[in-house]
């Protein structure tokens, strides 16, 4: 594994937007979709960092902690995206490739926020590696800021 930076950023403010999507909770039912998916989204990265194994997830049970926690953007049975929300912490935001670069993303994003806004006024953290400035500019244009860059 190649080291790393990764950068730990906070959103402090009230919700400014709302993201006018629905969003279902994880279903057994879609883990080949979203498997598929997570591993698309991270495989690059991962290879490019040499994370083992690039292609992360492989059995449901990977998750089996955390699926209660995983929120899923459909198009009737197709999953277009994913976020999960754990307590304060957002956490693997991800689009399918067919469906990026069409705000999407954001989408999630502001889905999260309003999600864990329901219950705290708090921080909401997330991490994202410094080398997925994609991501980085994403969160910063929607309030989120830097506040610890880590070494990995």
């Amino acid at each position: 594994m190649k080291s790393f930076f990764v950068y730990e950023m906070e959103y402090t403010d009230a919700l400014h937007e709302m993201s006018g999507i629905e969003m279902i909770p994880f279903h057994d039912r879609y883990y080949s979709q979203y498997e598929r998916i997570y591993n698309e989204c991270f495989f690059d990265m991962r290879k490019a960092l040499d994370i083992e194994p690039y292609s992360f997830l492989t059995n449901i049970q990977q998750i089996k902690y955390k699926k209660k926690n995983i929120f899923l953007l459909m198009y009737g049975e197709t999953i277009i995206g994913s976020v999960g929300c754990f307590g304060t912490e957002i956490d693997d935001l991800i689009v399918d490739k067919k469906y990026q670069g069409r705000g999407f993303g954001k989408q999630l994003l502001l889905w999260a926020i309003e999600h864990i806004r329901e219950y705290t006024v708090g921080p909401i953290t997330l991490r994202v590696a410094e080398c997925n400035q994609r991501a980085v500019k994403l969160y910063i244009q929607n309030g989120f800021v830097i506040k610890k860059r880590s070494a990995l």
